[in-house]
């Protein structure tokens, strides 16, 4: 890297660090509000500045050279410090993210999202509630989230679409069922929009059932499915590993792919940036 260099374009060392933070140039633009061939060259005018390549891109992988990494720490310095510059003298205030994740959209990319937000902004004070999408889509509602990420049911409720989930049938591999025997299934409590979706699907297709497990969360839910107690509807993300997709092997109906969706109040322009990082980081997901 070269020595000489001395003042750097905050807006391509950001580019740089939302690149490195959310693996994606498309990603990166979503967050800057511009086009990735802008994002493309943000970063070539960087690379050029620091003669050197921090970013190896491939067709389907973006990734830090040994430059970018050790860049990196002093590209989040860099960008912290003018944070600080523009808020006075002293620390950046404490501000605090609280935010709705439903059930059965939380999976185990819950740390790397987390991880992604607080590299982000590290003064950020993150408050996370996991729990049904309607009960998150009704505290939201009385301001109790600042935002929150749910599965889109019925109420077609408004918001930035980030991605459809694909659900379908799992059980442990030793798992047993009979064509015209009830399905033993394992949902949600009630009023799970997951649990009301697949039983909808079962009686439209005929196939009887019996509710054989009730959990308080997907964990829960995964448990049960392991333990070789039940069938229950998951998203692939979100499934227990070593459970399989039984759905062609018992000739079960499909389920259907499900719109996630961003709900928010933006409010200052650090709220709106780090939504748009949220944002992004959860259509990652999706990919």
């Amino acid at each position: 890297m070269n020595e000489a260099v001395k003042a750097l374009d905050l807006d391509t060392v950001r580019a740089f660090v939302l690149i490195a933070d959310l693996g994606s140039f498309t990603r990166a633009a979503e967050v800057m509000e511009t086009s990735q061939a802008a994002i493309s060259l943000k970063l070539k005018r960087l690379e050029d500045r620091l003669g050197c390549r921090l970013i190896e891109r491939t067709p389907r992988h973006v990734r830090l050279s040994g430059e970018g990494n050790r860049f990196l720490p002093g590209a989040r310095d860099l960008l912290m410090a003018h944070e600080l510059a523009l808020s006075g003298i002293g620390a950046l205030p404490r501000r605090r993210l609280a935010l709705g994740i439903s059930d059965h959209v939380a999976g185990p990319e819950l740390p790397q999202l987390l991880s992604r937000l607080n590299a982000y902004d590290p003064s950020l004070v993150i408050e996370v509630r996991i729990a049904a999408s309607r009960l998150l889509m009704e505290r939201f509602d009385h301001n109790e989230f600042d935002a929150v990420i749910i599965r889109r049911g019925e109420e077609q409720v408004d918001g930035k679409r980030l991605f459809a989930e694909q659900f379908c049938w799992f059980a442990a591999p030793s798992f047993q069922y009979r064509a015209g025997e009830p399905l033993k299934l394992a949902t949600l409590a009630a009023p799970c929009g997951i649990r009301a979706v697949a039983i909808d699907t079962l009686e439209q297709a005929n196939i009887p059932w019996t509710e054989a497990f009730v959990g308080g969360g997907v964990l829960a839910l995964g448990a049960a499915v392991n333990a070789g107690l039940a069938v229950a509807a998951l998203a692939r993300r979100v499934a227990p590993a070593g459970a399989i997709d039984v759905g062609e092997r018992f000739g079960l109906p499909p389920l259907p792919a499900l719109d996630i969706v961003l709900l928010s109040r933006e409010t200052d322009q650090r709220s709106r940036e780090m939504l748009r990082v949220l944002a992004a980081a959860m259509k990652g997901l999706g990919e």
